[in-house]
């Protein structure tokens, strides 16, 4: 009785420890009639739903703000799929582990969006995560900041026109209302 007793204890501290999949082979491998384990996309849902959590509390959002991501923000469609082969490569060595080197990634989906002979100059040079998130954002379009200042994040200096720009900051109109943000063929890159 006392034999039964050790190895119990010694197959539920064994069993405690580690990963489910672990975990699982250990008790099957003891113990007859363990149920099989849930279907790899369960098992990930954990570590997914925690990765979401590291990132809103990287953009310091409050509880409640977390809470509406889900409703108001953005998700990238692949990683809101769990397909995070379609960016990242198991090669770790290769493109800091990404599909192709970082500034030419998002082209790689996101093809022909450039319309016009002027390019914003991050778009050019391929610096997408300047304005842009890469898996999800509070914010439309997985933007870094809302739309009425994602903008300032980088241009600081004197508007030619600053007076119609701070009757349009008063009334709320945000810079993306006037000016395409990745490229056009107008100058200032107006619509």
């Amino acid at each position: 009785m006392r034999l039964l007793a050790i190895v119990f204890l010694l197959c539920f501290s064994l069993a405690s420890c580690g990963d489910p999949v672990t975990n699982h082979k250990i008790l099957s491998t003891i113990f007859d009639g363990v149920p099989s384990l849930p279907p790899a996309g369960e098992m990930c849902n954990e570590y997914y739903q925690e990765r979401v959590a590291a990132e809103v509390a990287g953009q310091d959002m409050t509880a409640g703000e977390a809470a509406s991501l889900k409703n108001k923000g953005s998700s990238h469609k692949p990683y809101a799929e769990k397909k995070c082969r379609d960016c990242h490569s198991n090669d770790k060595n290769v493109n800091a582990g990404l599909i192709s080197p970082k500034r030419e990634l998002c082209v790689v989906c996101h093809i022909d969006f450039i319309k016009g002979s002027n390019v914003h100059g991050p778009v050019a040079v391929g610096d997408c995560l300047a304005c842009h998130l890469p898996h999800s954002s509070q914010y439309p379009s997985l933007l870094k900041e809302d739309p009425d200042s994602v903008c300032a994040i980088c241009h600081q200096e004197s508007r030619l026109a600053a007076a119609m720009h701070d009757r349009f900051v008063v009334k709320t109109i945000s810079c993306g209302e006037c000016h395409d943000p990745h490229a056009g063929d107008a100058r200032y890159f107006l619509k």
